[in-house]
């Protein structure tokens, strides 16, 4: 079974205005990145839409309404300091979480190993009712609920090596014990959340690092906390939350982790998928803001999930 390609050509017009770091040649430069020979054999798809009922499984449907509602025509409208939304803005958020929800199908009905979702904007910091941190959207959360409400999978998991941590993941998880959410980053940092004290109902893990630590110490929160936890939690289906903003080069953040730190932890989370989730897994993209870094770093995340 090949690995799956979802993305959509409106996700590059979403445009949080000049300057801006989740600007669309980030998307540009991880297309680029998987045009190379090793990946002619992905399976490629346009991320549908998601529908509303979708996304109300994770979002409440007024604050569906109000986000829509703050597309403008032109220009752009700010929902906090940091997250603006563009006249495709709405169009872009409905693929990204139909692209985790379409990957979440294929991969629950076996007809792929595997899959990518290449879009913005990513969705890791959107929570129930609000707009955070570039997000309006939770990608990862929708595709979760999806999974159980239209596939029955009973034990959903979440993994997010983003260097920040998903509160909004957090957020939707943390009270029900089916749904298992897992994040490394770096501490203190923003949003300002993701203690290891925040346990939800022991279906919680969080992994503090501290500004310049690197390789080694990213590699040892996956070995002694997370992947033992998820073993623990035997997933039926583990999303992963890609954000490769760890990276030492990356603008945004101060951890050292390095390109082949990538490729291992993805590794590490599909051996633990091939225990007890038949393989099944769905990767979305989330954060990473230098492009060449971020395409390095792209190439060996799916390299990865190609050769599983």
């Amino acid at each position: 079974m090949a690995t799956l390609l979802f993305t959509h050509p409106i996700c590059l017009a979403h445009d949080p205005g000049p300057f801006h770091p989740e600007r669309p040649e980030r998307l540009q430069a991880v297309l680029a990145a998987l045009e190379a020979e090793e990946f002619r054999g992905l399976s490629r798809h346009e991320a549908p839409r998601a529908e509303r009922a979708q996304i109300e499984r994770v979002h409440a449907p007024a604050y569906v309404d109000a986000v829509f509602a703050s597309v403008p025509e032109r220009g752009q409208v700010h929902l906090d300091p940091d997250t603006a939304v563009s006249s495709a803005s709405g169009e872009a958020a409905l693929r990204a979480a139909g692209a985790v929800c379409a990957a979440v199908d294929a991969v629950a009905a076996g007809e792929a190993k595997n899959a990518f979702c290449a879009v913005r904007p990513p969705g890791h910091h959107a929570e129930a009712s609000r707009a955070i941190g570039f997000c309006l959207f939770n990608n990862v959360a929708v595709g979760a609920e999806h999974a159980r409400a239209v596939h029955g999978l009973a034990r959903v998991a979440v993994i997010d090596f983003d260097v920040h941590h998903g509160n909004g993941t957090q957020h939707s998880f943390e009270r029900d014990p089916g749904l298992f959410y897992a994040s490394s980053h770096q501490s203190p940092f923003y949003p300002g959340t993701g203690s290891e004290g925040e346990r939800g109902v022991d279906n919680v893990v969080n992994v503090e690092l501290a500004p310049g630590v690197g390789s080694e110490a990213f590699r040892n929160a996956y070995e002694t906390r997370i992947l033992p936890a998820l073993a623990a939690f035997a997933p039926e289906l583990v999303i992963i939350s890609a954000g490769f903003d760890a990276h030492v080069r990356d603008p945004l953040a101060q951890l050292r982790v390095e390109t082949d730190d990538f490729e291992w932890v993805t590794k590490a989370v599909l051996d633990a998928a091939g225990v007890s989730a038949e393989g099944r897994c769905v990767a979305s993209l989330e954060g990473g803001y230098d492009l060449d870094a971020l395409a390095e770093c792209v190439t060996v995340h799916v390299r990865a999930l190609v050769e599983r």
